[in-house]
Order: C-alpha cells, then structure tokens, then sequence
C-alpha cells in the first residue's frame, strides 16, 4: 500500500483541484510502488496520468490536462559507470556504503517491521578524493540514475525565487527513485546564523530541510563538501550518514599507482612505489590526471615510443606544472594584503 503521506496529500491537491501538484503526488506514488517491487500498480497510475482528456461537449469550459511542475532542468541526468569495487577508500567507508546499499536493496525486509532504509548521506574533506565517484559508484550498485543538481538552474538573484524552483526540483525527483547528488552542499546549505548572509538564505535553507524531511527514501540523497564547518546545524542532522573521505594514504596511493601500471604494455620502468613518490600527486584526482595524460601520450605515439620514454616525460611534465601552481600561490599570497 502507497505511504499514507502521498495519499493523503493526493487527496488534498484533489479537494483544492490543484492539478499539478495532484500529478507530482500521484508520480511520487508510482515511483513509491516501483520501489517496492509492486509494478503492475505503478504501471497502472502511469497508464491513468497518460489518459487523453475528454473532447470540450455543450459549451463547457475545457479543463486543461494535469501537467506536471517540471523541475528536470534544475537537475543533470547520468547513467553511473563507476563501480564501488573500482575505488581506493578506507575499510570504513566501504563497509558504511555496503550497508547503505543493502538497506536500500532489501527495503521490503525493513519496511516489514516498520522501518526505512537509510537514503541521506555527507560526504566531507578535501577536494580530489572521491566524493563524487562515490556517488556516482552508490547509484551504479543501486542501478539507479544519478540527478546532479545544476546551481545555475536553481538560484537566482530573485527574491524567492529559488526556493520555488528548489521545491520544483525535488517534486520532479519524486517522481522516481534515484540518486540525488548536491555537489559542495554547502553552497546551498550554509548556517543560517552567519551575519554576512542575506535573509533570503535562510528562506533557502529553510524549504531545503523541509523538502529534505518530506524525501521519500526510495530517492537516496547524498551532499558533498570540502566545508563542512560552514553547514548550517540543522542540515546536518538531517544526514543519517556522515562519512570523511580525507585525503589517500601513501598506501592507497601505492595501491592505485600498481593497478594502473598493470594496465599498461611494455616495461614502466617504474616500480608502482618510485613512480608514485616521483609524481607526488596530492589527491586522487591528480593521480588520475597523470594517468589520462600518459594515455594520451601512449595513443598519439601508436607504437613509436616506449612506455619508459613517455613517463618519464610525463613525470617531468608533472613536476614542472605542479611547481608553477605551487610559486603561483605564494606569489598571489605575498601580493594579497590580508596575508601577513
């Protein structure tokens, strides 16, 4: 049976014959009923939301169809290709997303004894270290698509405009299950005490936690940010889950330098551990930078250099960009008069 909530707000848009909120609902429903395995019923509301409306007869005022608040362009829509196998993450993090993806797999069983999976989940720390791959790899267990929100599409400089289009947003997401990604959340999410922030921030915040709240938990939410200090308290808590991704240990590191080694031909001439130490990358993202760039290198070559060659080229390369970006940020930090 559908969540008593979607019924009894179906009935309220019916009564105040708000069509298209009485379509948002009746999705949600549908969706609600797909996740739990009840297809024939969701296909039934499908086929009832498609029916064509009635030809206008004696004069009467035509009431236009239900349509829907379309709140898709608010959201980027991705098909996962990354599995939660392909990525270098504590033992920790694994287990809590193994868990996580159980719980949603096995809704029923929950549901059973009264309970619901656990779908809304922080990630946290610096940037370059997997957060968005993780909720790319979430969504590719869960076989669901990936919704990353667009902030372009969502705030305006409109006094309160945003908030509609956020309720719009998370109406459309309703709609079906899926994986919601908020990437830095705290954008969008920030303490509503900071002094510097204007009042419609707070109305933002605000009708955030309130749609987060009414998320159903076939849709799993998960918010990414490298400042988690600037969160409002409130946002937090509504986080069931609230894992750090810092940054790799020379293990992991190690770990990921051996793997893509072995995908090559020809002799490195490299050891994994004396490559990553001569590369130094600071974050997953630089390390599978340099990896992109000695495909690349490896493709344009076809054939006419060898692979020791083409690292060893790479890896100055690396270091010369890596030490400009380094002089770049002390030389913009003696010039910046609020560096001492």
């Amino acid at each position: 049976m559908a969540r008593s909530d979607l019924i009894i707000n179906l009935v309220k848009a019916s009564v105040r014959g708000d069509v298209a909120d009485a379509r948002a609902v009746a999705e949600a429903i549908a969706a609600d009923e797909r996740s739990k395995k009840h297809s024939g019923v969701a296909d039934r509301i499908s086929r009832a939301l498609d029916t064509p409306q009635p030809p206008q007869r004696n004069g009467q005022a035509h009431t236009p169809g239900i349509r829907v608040r379309d709140g898709s362009g608010g959201v980027q829509r991705s098909e996962p290709r990354r599995p939660l196998s392909s990525l270098y993450l504590d033992e920790s993090i694994y287990k809590a997303c193994d868990e996580l993806i159980e719980e949603q797999r096995r809704a029923d069983v929950l549901r059973a004894y009264g309970l619901e999976p656990r779908h809304r989940l922080l990630l946290a720390g610096p940037p370059g270290n997997g957060k968005t791959s993780l909720a790319e790899a979430i969504a590719y267990e869960l076989a669901l698509p990936l919704f990353t929100v667009r902030y372009d599409a969502v705030v305006t400089s409109y006094l309160g405009e945003t908030a509609q289009r956020l309720r719009r947003l998370f109406d459309f997401v309703r709609t079906e299950p899926c994986v919601l990604f908020f990437d830095e959340f705290d954008a969008i999410g920030k303490e509503r005490g900071d002094i510097h922030e204007t009042g419609e921030i707070k109305r933002v915040i605000t009708t955030l936690l309130l749609q987060i709240d009414d998320l159903p938990s076939y849709c799993v939410l998960v918010g990414a940010t490298n400042h988690p200090e600037l969160l409002d308290r409130a946002t937090w808590r509504r986080f069931e889950l609230r894992l750090s991704l810092n940054a790799p240990s020379s293990k992991q590191m190690i770990k990921y330098f051996h793997d893509q080694l072995n995908e090559f031909e020809g002799q490195p001439g490299y050891t994994a551990k004396r490559l990553c130490e001569s590369v130094a990358p600071v974050s997953f993202s630089e390390a599978e930078a340099f990896f992109l760039d000695v495909r690349r290198r490896i493709a344009l070559a076809q054939g006419a250099r060898e692979l020791r060659s083409i690292l060893d080229d790479r890896v100055k390369a690396f270091r010369s960009h890596s030490r400009a970006r380094i002089e770049g940020a002390i030389d913009g930090g003696k010039t910046d008069p609020s560096v001492s």
